[in-house]
C-alpha cells in the first residue's frame, strides 16, 4: 500500500491534520502519524490525535510523501533535529512535501525554502522570505516538490494539488 507521512506534535489545527489525511485515505494512500514521541497529540480545539512512530524512527523510504499541518505545532516540530532532517531527506528524495499554515516554519529551519516560490499564513510571510523564499499570496502554490497553502479555506485546492504531485 501506497504510504504518506503526517507530521503532529501539540496544537496542530485540526483542520490542516485531518483532512488531507482523510483525502488521501479516500485516494487509496495510508497515512501515518510522526511526533516528537509515539504519544497522543491535542489539537488547537482539543481533537486528539496519536503518532504512530517518534521522528527519531522515520524511515524516508517506506513513504510517497510528506504532510506538514499547520497550527502552533510547526514551532514545536521544528526544534527536533530528527524532524528537519528528515524533511531534508523527502527534499532530497524529491519527493512531494505539502506545508500549510504555519508549517513554513518546519521547512524554513530545515533549509529547504530558500530559492522557493510558496506561501504560508501572513503572518509567517517574513520568516520564509528571511529563510530565502520567494512569498506569494494566492494556493495552492506548487514549486517542484513542494505544495504550499495559506490557511484551512485553502486545503481543497492544496490538497488536491498533493494528491496529484503524488500520483506523478
Amino acid at each position: 500500500m501506497k504510504k504518506v507521512l503526517s507530521f503532529v506534535a501539540d496544537l496542530f489545527d485540526e483542520k490542516e491534520l485531518f483532512y488531507p489525511a482523510i483525502r488521501l485515505k479516500e485516494e487509496g494512500y495510508e497515512v501515518e502519524f510522526a511526533g516528537p514521541e509515539a504519544v497522543e497529540y491535542s489539537g488547537k480545539s482539543g481533537l486528539k490525535q496519536k503518532a504512530d512512530l517518534s521522528f527519531e524512527s522515520i524511515k524516508v523510504e517506506d513513504y510517497e510523501g510528506l504532510l506538514i499541518p499547520g497550527g502552533y505545532a510547526p514551532d514545536k516540530m521544528r526544534v527536533h533535529e530528527a524532524a528537519l532532517e528528515a524533511v531534508r531527506q523527502f527534499q532530497s528524495a524529491g519527493k512531494p512535501i505539502a506545508m500549510i499554515c504555519h508549517a513554513g516554519w518546519v521547512g524554513a529551519s530545515a533549509g529547504i525554502v530558500k530559492g522557493r516560490r510558496l506561501t504560508s499564513t501572513i503572518t509567517i510571510k517574513d520568516d520564509l522570505e528571511n529563510a530565502g523564499a520567494t512569498w506569494v499570496d494566492e494556493a495552492p502554490v506548487v514549486d517542484e516538490n513542494l505544495v504550499t497553502g495559506r490557511n484551512p479555506g485553502d486545503l481543497h485546492s492544496y490538497t488536491k494539488a498533493f494528491i496529484d504531485l503524488l500520483a506523478k
